[in-house]
């Protein structure tokens, strides 16, 4: 497990594209699929994932997130066939449009990974964290490009139906040991994210965001994934349209408490919060 003065561990190699991480940065979020939580089915076309990649872009991404398949809470299980189906062509595109721009793929299954990869992903973002598909392991570490182990109780289908813990911090650090131990020893290219919102209920996400910064003690980078998520919805009785705000809080505390990376859906305003939070560090 590297510790805080392992080379790489602030500069991460995606595909021959260095990522930076001694300042945080920004990954935009990309759904090219009808049923996600918040902008499902808004980019469905090609024409418009080139427009909102450019706008992402030109507000300071650094990374672009491609989820071909909804990980909303009740979502149904997609086919991998499917899921290539509507990947690859949007992936293709994109790295041709934006050959240095780093793209993540959001995905659980070793065949779509290696596909990615072949066709210019830069990083793997797991929802299931190898728990699904732990051939993914393999294949990331060959590849030798960053990967996001992210916790998650259960399955979208259903996560949200009264999850429990005894100690979700402990719980959740415990499967990180686990599913860390399990890549070869030599590869270090890790991202960990908690899973805010997968498989936790409200008192969860707040718990794990309080002690976010513990989860430095593993040494690799951290990802906050927040945006418009019900953890703000549920204490403010808002819907995910009106969210935006505060994601921004949150993503504040994020900042504050170490993230490294912040997933979102406005990549204007978590920029925004990045500078000011730095402004505030330095």
């Amino acid at each position: 497990m590297p510790t805080s003065d392992t080379p790489g561990k602030q500069l991460l190699d995606c595909a021959g594209i260095a990522l930076d991480l001694k300042t945080p940065v920004v990954m935009g979020i990309l759904n090219i699929t009808s049923d996600s939580f918040y902008d499902g089915g808004s980019y469905l076309t090609q024409t418009a994932q080139l427009k909102q990649t450019e706008k992402m872009l030109s507000e300071g991404a650094s990374i672009i997130d491609i989820g071909a398949v909804s990980t909303r809470p009740g979502a149904d299980p997609v086919s991998g066939k499917e899921e290539l189906g509507r990947l690859l062509p949007a992936l293709k595109a994109l790295k041709c449009y934006f050959p240095k721009t780093i793209f993540s793929v959001d995905t659980h299954l070793s065949k779509v990974a290696k596909a990615s990869i072949d066709n210019g992903a830069g990083m793997i973002n797991d929802i299931y964290g190898g728990r699904f598909d732990e051939k993914i392991m393999k294949v990331v570490s060959q590849a030798n490009i960053p990967y996001v182990l992210m916790h998650m109780q259960g399955v979208p289908a259903d996560m949200q139906i009264n999850p429990h813990y005894k100690d979700v911090l402990k719980e959740v650090k415990d499967f990180f040991l686990q599913q860390l131990s399990k890549f070869p020893k030599t590869y270090h290219q890790i991202i960990l994210d908690p899973g805010f919102g997968f498989g936790k209920s409200v008192e969860h996400n707040y718990r794990l965001l309080a002690f976010f910064d513990s989860f430095r003690e593993f040494g690799y980078p951290l990802m906050a994934g927040i945006s418009r998520k019900s953890m703000i919805n549920r204490v403010l009785h808002i819907q995910p349209t009106e969210a935006l705000n505060g994601s921004t809080v949150l993503n504040t505390v994020a900042l504050m408490k170490g993230a490294d990376i912040l997933r979102v859906h406005d990549v204007k305003e978590a920029m925004e919060a990045i500078k000011l939070v730095e402004a505030l560090n330095s």
